[in-house]
Parts: C-alpha cells; structure tokens; sequence
C-alpha cells in the first residue's frame, strides 16, 4: 500500500476525531448555559460519531445475533481501542473505562462528554463505581464494560473479574456477552490487538499499513442476573466469550445478522 494512500486513510479518521471535537463542544456550551443535555442524547450522539469512526477504519463487520431489546450491562473481551467504536455502533450505550483514559487527550474529553464512567482499579473505589453504574443502570441506559480489565492478543480471554457485575444483579437488568475477533486471512488478527507500550499513533498506522481485516461480533444468549452470585456470572459470561474466542464448536449456532452500510457478511468482500 502506498504511503500517500495510508496516509490519506489516517486523516479520515482525524477527520472523524474532528466532529467528535465539535460534538463534544457542544455538550460543552449547554453545560455552560444550563441547558438539558439528557444521557439518551449523549448516547444517541455517541453513537452516531462510533458508526462514522467504524466506518474510517479498515475493517469489514459481521455481527451474529440479536441485539438486546432493553438495556442491560454488556460485557466484552477487550483486543483493542477499536472495541469501543465497532462495539458503541451497534447501540445507544456508555463505557466504563479506566481512569487514565479520563487524562488521555482529546479521547477523554470526548469519552467523559459521550456519559462514560471512569475507574481506578485497585484506588478502593469499586464500591462508589457499583453505586454510580447502579443508577445508570436503573435509569434504563445500557453499559458495556471489559471485565478483563485490560486489552489481550484476542487468541484467548483472560479471568473476567466480577465485582462490579453486582450492579446489574442491584438493578434486576441482564448482562450482555459480548465476544469480538479480528481475523486475517482466516486467522487471528496480529496486527489490530493494541497491547503492552503500543502508542495509539503508531498502532493507527500499523492498522493503515494493510488492508481490511474482518471482525466478527457475537452477541450471545443474555444472562439473566436476578438472585445470581457475581463469580458465578462471571465465570458464565467469561466462559460463552471463550467459547467464540477460541473457536470452541459450541458458538456455530449463533446466526449472522444482515447489516446495513459497512456491517456486511464477510462473503460479500470487496
């Protein structure tokens, strides 16, 4: 691929980051004015920026299954920051995420003002996070969080920590499993994870360096939460996300769901 097309490639997506700037903006002037600025609107608009970033990125989706008619907490295997654009496409919904991404500029400011909730693992503040996803949560606002905790080369899941799933059991909502490959050729995908010192410029260009890789999301059966323990749903929702991850036969049930735009079945490569 030539270099003046990788870099044509990479200020589409700055051009993206732009309008998410100057949506972001304006959720910042109605803060100053006082004007309502509802969660289902930040959401919506959330939405609306992760499908025009989905679209800037050089991957071919497929997602297989159903998305969820009511909110519920969705938990997902994490591979990459492209998780939460390709994953916050497909439904009005907010992210928990690290604190440091809070400090991380122009994505923190864009996440804090799309309705994200921040934590700092190991701060003593899980009961406070419990208590604010709680509320997210009862308001009828849909959340996805990674239980791993951090991201993985995507060939394997790693133990999914349960604590903070005690909100939805506290809410009476279920929990979404939710399981994303990066393929190539058939094969995982080296090149999307974004692990270890990876800095988020030099992994965009290594993104741009080839062509389109091919995600698959799998939306899986629903956990019901209602007097269930936390490591028990844990360990339900960690282990039907392995299953897909590392292609254990048990996930060829699951039926591909038409998709309009760039969310087409992997057949139809161009």
């Amino acid at each position: 691929m030539s270099r003046l097309r990788r870099y044509g490639r990479v200020a589409r997506v700055l051009a993206v980051v732009s309008l998410g700037l100057g949506m972001a903006s304006i959720f910042g002037v109605m803060e100053q004015l006082r004007l309502n600025s509802t969660m289902d609107r930040r959401q919506r608009w959330s939405q609306f920026f992760m499908k025009r970033l989905s679209n800037a990125l050089p991957f071919q989706v497929t997602v297989f299954g159903e998305r969820p008619a009511t909110p519920m907490l969705w938990v997902s295997n994490h591979v990459s920051w492209t998780d939460i654009a390709l994953l916050g496409q497909l439904t009005p919904l907010s992210f928990l995420s690290k604190a440091e991404v809070r400090g991380w500029p122009v994505a923190g400011w864009l996440a804090a003002k799309a309705g994200s909730l921040f934590i700092r693992r190991g701060a003593g503040d899980s009961q406070q996070i419990r208590e604010q996803m709680t509320g997210h949560l009862r308001q009828q606002h849909s959340l996805l969080m990674f239980p791993e905790g951090t991201t993985t080369d995507g060939r394997s899941v790693r133990t999914f920590h349960g604590r903070l799933l005690s909100a939805a059991i506290d809410s009476e909502v279920s929990l979404q499993p939710v399981a994303i490959r990066y393929l190539r050729e058939g094969e995982p995908d080296a090149i999307a994870p974004f692990i270890g010192d990876d800095d988020l410029l030099s992994h965009l260009l290594r993104l741009f360096s080839h062509e389109q890789a091919q995600v698959e999301i799998h939306l899986l059966e629903p956990i019901v939460c209602q007097q269930q323990e936390r490591a028990a749903l844990a360990f339900r929702a960690q282990e039907a996300i392995r299953r897909v991850v590392t292609g254990t036969p048990e996930h060829i049930d699951f039926v591909a769901v038409a998709e309009p735009a760039r969310l087409r079945p992997i057949a139809q490569r161009s």
